[in-house]
């Protein structure tokens, strides 16, 4: 069905990557190009001055690495490690690598959710390219 596909990967407590990568594999034509994204949260400026030298990079890394290992024998495979607010990073790579279809995890949200907007709402409704959310168990 799709000839790249953008998946988003998170690593907030609870969250298990493999039901968006086999939806992922479901929706992909054959040949197709699967990218896997992971936006890392800025540290909060106060935090900054006891964080060890090297820190951004040892954890980019290690979370490419990650990424990489999660990709495991698809064939045609890209990994982004970026920074920023996550919404528009996705966008932006999405945009960016001419992606045909994004796939989000979405929890169902709770009040904080329905007033400050999820990523996956932001994605949703700002992007260009088909969405597909999976549904997060709660």
């Amino acid at each position: 069905m799709y000839k790249h596909i953008l998946v988003t990967v998170a690593y907030d407590e609870g969250h298990d990557a493999s039901p968006s990568l086999r939806v992922a594999r479901a929706l992909a034509d054959a040949g197709a190009q699967i990218s896997l994204i992971h936006v890392m949260d800025p540290p909060p400026s106060f935090a900054i001055s006891y964080l060890p030298d090297g820190w951004r990079d040892e954890m980019h890394d290690a979370i490419e690495a990650d990424l990489t290992t999660l990709a495991g024998d698809w064939e045609n495979t890209a990994v982004h490690v970026t920074e920023g607010d996550a919404a528009q990073q996705i966008l932006d790579v999405a945009q960016m690598q001419g992606v045909d279809c994004i796939v989000i995890a979405s929890h169902r949200p709770g009040t904080q959710g329905l007033f400050l907007g999820s990523t996956a709402t932001k994605v949703v409704s700002r992007t260009q390219c088909a969405v597909h959310v999976v549904r997060r168990a709660t």
